[in-house]
């Protein structure tokens, strides 16, 4: 258990729309290795987009903007970005894009999709139904 990083995703109380059965999604930590000297390499990255349910562009257009470079899918779906960063400088960008773009704030739940309806975004739950604006990524301050 000690190589798995735990997200919470009920931190809050759960009781407001549809009971109290916590569930906690466990991800596994960002397996980040150097390529040369000026590349990283985030080889578990098709794991964690199928686990969150979101498409692996807009994961690694969040990531590459938090992280304030550039970087692309190679051959084998692993990411490539340019510049040297740790496995925590992942962490802490995933817990960011989880929170703002994966969980329903209504009911805590991970269930949840992202549809545009004309120019702008919506997280919509599909346990509770509970519907907010979301920024589109690339538009959002960084937070440094």
């Amino acid at each position: 258990m000690a190589d798995e990083l735990p997200i919470d995703m009920y931190e809050g109380v759960a009781e407001l729309f549809g009971g109290g059965d916590r569930r906690r999604t466990v991800l596994s930590p960002p397996q980040v290795l150097r390529e040369g000297t000026k590349k990283t390499v985030y080889l578990n990255f098709m794991d964690l987009c199928n686990t969150i349910h979101r498409q692996p562009d807009h994961v690694m257009a969040f990531l590459l903007a938090e992280l304030g470079t550039s970087g692309s899918l190679d051959g084998q779906q692993r990411l490539v970005v340019k510049g040297r960063f740790a496995p925590k400088n992942f962490e802490g960008i995933l817990r960011r894009y989880i929170n703002e773009y994966v969980i329903c704030l209504g009911c805590k739940s991970p269930d949840t999709i992202i549809s545009k309806e004309k120019s702008q975004f919506f997280l919509r739950c599909e346990k509770c139904g509970y519907r907010r604006f979301v920024v589109r990524v690339g538009r959002r301050k960084c937070r440094i």
